[in-house]
């Protein structure tokens, strides 16, 4: 397993990981220019049991999810709390689900809006390429507010600071994290649940490296790593389904 894996490498001697920023807990910059987080332990799990080190390369999400960016070997693998879907099934090879998310609305908290409902003429913030853009655009009509998109979730929030948009919607944990650094400023109004589950990205076809990863996850599951790293994170304990 781990021979076939260290075949596929780049680097012979590193895993290279993709990864967008910032997007606190899961990969962030930890002020001296060293990337860490929820992803980022898993990716350097991974390298040691591959017997290399970590190498990170900072990519625009759009690359990692359309698997542009593992196809034109930029990196090995993505660590971008990316969500499995059919769509990106199809250019890039998942590993197992790592981590069960959901979408959060975010507004300022001087606000009275509670809901999508509450947005009509409004305008909804949303990064380009997520999941959350989907679930903006789907209710859009619906609830007859504006979809405004954003290359980056950092760009989203400035947005929404300074009243370019009304609302901003993303994954729960990385709103969570925002909302804790602003507090006073900003609020959570209300959580989706979408069922969506994470899943490191590696090229299409690559199941070497992708049993690796599958391997890293069943291990700190079982030896206690991911609670730990879960906790330190994002916070108490993850869900049981």
């Amino acid at each position: 397993m781990i021979s076939a894996a260290k075949a596929t490498l780049t680097d012979p001697s590193a895993l290279t990981v993709c990864t967008s920023l910032p997007y606190a807990p899961f990969e962030v910059d930890d002020g001296s220019g060293k990337i860490v987080g929820f992803d980022i332990d898993f990716m350097d799990w991974m390298a040691k049991d591959l017997g290399v080190t970590t190498k990170i390369s900072v990519q625009q999400f759009v690359a990692i999810k359309s698997g542009t960016a593992t196809k034109t070997k930029k990196c090995d693998i993505s660590a971008a709390a990316m969500t499995i879907t059919a769509e990106r099934m199809a250019s890039i090879t998942f590993s197992n689900p790592y981590y069960d998310a959901s979408q959060a609305l975010m507004v300022l908290s001087s606000s009275s809006a509670k809901s999508l409902a509450d947005l009509k003429g409004k305008k909804l913030g949303a990064q380009t390429g997520t999941t959350g853009l989907a679930y903006a655009q789907k209710y859009a009509e619906q609830y007859g507010y504006t979809v405004l998109e954003y290359a980056q979730i950092s760009d989203e929030e400035v947005a929404l600071q300074a009243s370019k948009i009304d609302a901003a919607i993303h994954d729960q944990p990385a709103l969570n994290e925002y909302s804790k650094q602003q507090a006073g400023k900003v609020k959570i109004v209300d959580n989706f649940n979408t069922g969506e589950e994470y899943g490191f990205g590696v090229a299409l076809g690559n199941t070497a490296l992708a049993t690796v990863a599958n391997y890293v996850i069943a291990k700190s599951k079982a030896d206690g790593t991911y609670l730990a790293s879960y906790k330190k994170w994002i916070g108490g304990t993850p869900p049981t389904k």
